[in-house]
């Protein structure tokens, strides 16, 4: 057996190769940025070649940095921004549109058309999502409805649609020269078309979108003895791995968290914030504006699933202070500044760029800064903005507890955030519950290496996986309850200054 598992994270703002070994320490790793494509207010692009470039540059990378090839690795897994809307010429390999980003806003007037001709609690039962601009659905509709030609060659069989995952797969496994089209269930989950049920295309919610059948993907467990399929010479590994992991980066994050148990939760903080709590092979349909979704499906066992509540900004409005305010260099000089004050000094910053996700849905919603006085400085809007991060978090808490009647005694938390000391304080603060860190914080690579792992008995069970776990660091609550009271209170007060801004009707 080889000794290294290899996982590729494409995320939203950037391209990772992570390599781990048994224990499931990272051994090698590189990165890419790569281009935010903004072109009006509410749309989010990137260049899937760009995407696919940068994947193999940096998978390259980390095994010329590590010294080791192909053969060194048992297996590879995949995870991704879940989402993104790829739609491209399986003939020539080229992409109709850039990549529709999930915190792209431009179907806002799809979903709410679907809401209007009552087809949104359909939508809801079958695919456990509101009809919302999050998923892809809609931004494969729009793509049909506004790219030229794209309508003509999809009925004919060549435009094909995939998230990120699906168009890395098609080029490891071969692209033009028989690339596999494939996504897997916790990919599939997040289109508003597959069935949760019978974990294959909906008919009917196709016909929502009037999108051909033949476009979409075919939709394989998480992780798969069967394998998806090998990489090949030519490609960036060059030499043949086995691809056997596939999963949706919060969801990978979920498996590298070790949430195998119903009940259990974690907490991503990345450019946005998503909270997943497992309840086991039983479909929970949530009544709290949470989203019911595949949390995971290792080979023939039973699909697992989850609800998640996911939140558009979080990380991304620190990003905000450094690149459209300039009030900090980096993301680390967010802690520091807010440091410099003991509070908010009454300021409250809702970051409701691209509406409000969990447990809200609403496109209408934008971006407010509230409860502004002239003593107020950019220290207290730093800390406002880490309060923000953290008070999102509590609204999904409490929108589990509503659904599930679990109560969190930890909340498990991974991503860069994290790295924010003070924002994990005031996280256990606000929460009311220890937040602990592990060792191996990138658990969403780990997740995918797990999954990619498991299928070929690198790792032979999920309690192995437990055994990698350990702890780096925990907060513990230092808030009384009338403060968290308060801060909730005062919290929601602003979030309705944030409603009925834009009209999407």
């Amino acid at each position: 057996m080889a000794d290294y598992v290899g996982a590729i994270d494409q995320g939203t703002t950037s391209t990772r190769f992570m390599i781990f070994d048994h224990g499931g320490n990272e051994v090698g790793k590189h990165q890419l940025e790569h281009e935010q494509i903004l072109p009006q207010a509410g749309w989010v692009e990137h260049n899937p070649v760009e995407i696919w470039e940068r994947t193999s540059a940096v998978i390259m990378t980390a095994m010329n940095k590590l010294g080791i090839g192909a053969s060194d690795l048992a297996a590879l897994g995949i995870t991704n921004q879940r989402e993104t809307t790829v739609v491209w010429n399986k003939n020539t390999g080229r992409p109709y549109y850039n990549a529709i980003v999930w915190q792209d806003t431009r179907t806002d007037r799809i979903a709410s058309k679907l809401e209007r001709e009552g087809k949104g609690d359909i939508i809801r039962h079958k695919a456990g999502l509101p009809p919302a601009t999050y998923f892809s659905g809609g931004k494969i509709q729009w793509i049909l409805e506004n790219v030229d030609g794209v309508r003509e060659a999809a009925e004919k069989g060549d435009a094909i649609f995939g998230t990120t995952d699906t168009w890395v797969l098609w080029h490891l496994t071969g692209g033009v020269d028989g690339g596999v089209h494939i996504t897997d269930v916790t990919n599939a989950s997040r289109t508003m078309l597959m069935n949760l049920e019978t974990l294959d295309w909906d008919e009917e919610l196709c016909g929502f979108f009037d999108i051909p059948r033949a476009m979409l993907p075919e939709i394989r467990p998480s992780s798969d003895p069967n394998m998806y399929g090998k990489t090949t010479k030519t490609g960036p590994l060059e030499g043949e791995v086995p691809l056997t992991g596939s999963l949706g980066d919060q969801q990978a994050a979920t498996v590298g968290q070790v949430c195998f148990a119903p009940g259990e939760a974690k907490n991503t903080y990345g450019t946005g914030n998503f909270m997943l709590l497992n309840t086991g092979t039983e479909i929970v349909r949530s009544k709290a504006g949470l989203l019911t979704t595949l949390c995971y499906q290792f080979g023939d066992e039973p699909a697992v699933y989850a609800l998640e509540g996911a939140i558009a900004v979080t990380g991304s409005a620190v990003q905000w202070l450094r690149d459209q305010l300039g009030i900090i260099s980096g993301a680390a000089d967010s802690e520091v500044l807010a440091r410099q004050v003991p509070d908010s000094g009454g300021v409250v910053f809702v970051p409701a760029f691209s509406g409000l996700f969990a447990p809200y849905w609403r496109s209408d919603a934008r971006g407010a800064i509230v409860g502004l006085s002239r003593f107020n400085t950019n220290a207290h809007l730093a800390r406002a903005t880490l309060e923000a991060i953290c008070y999102q978090s509590v609204d999904v808490a409490d929108a589990m507890y509503k659904d599930s009647g679990v109560e969190l005694e930890v909340l498990r938390v991974d991503g860069g955030v994290t790295a924010n000391d003070l924002c994990m304080q005031i996280q256990a603060d606000v929460l009311g519950v220890p937040v602990s860190r592990p060792v191996v914080a990138e658990t969403t690579a780990l997740g995918a290496a797990y999954a990619a792992g498991l299928a070929v008995g690198f790792w032979n069970n999920t309690d192995e996986l437990r055994e990698n776990w350990n702890e780096s660091k925990r907060w513990e609550p230092e808030w009384t309850d009338e403060q968290r009271a308060e801060g909730i209170a005062t919290w929601r007060k602003a979030i309705e200054r944030t409603l009925d801004w834009v009209d999407v009707s």
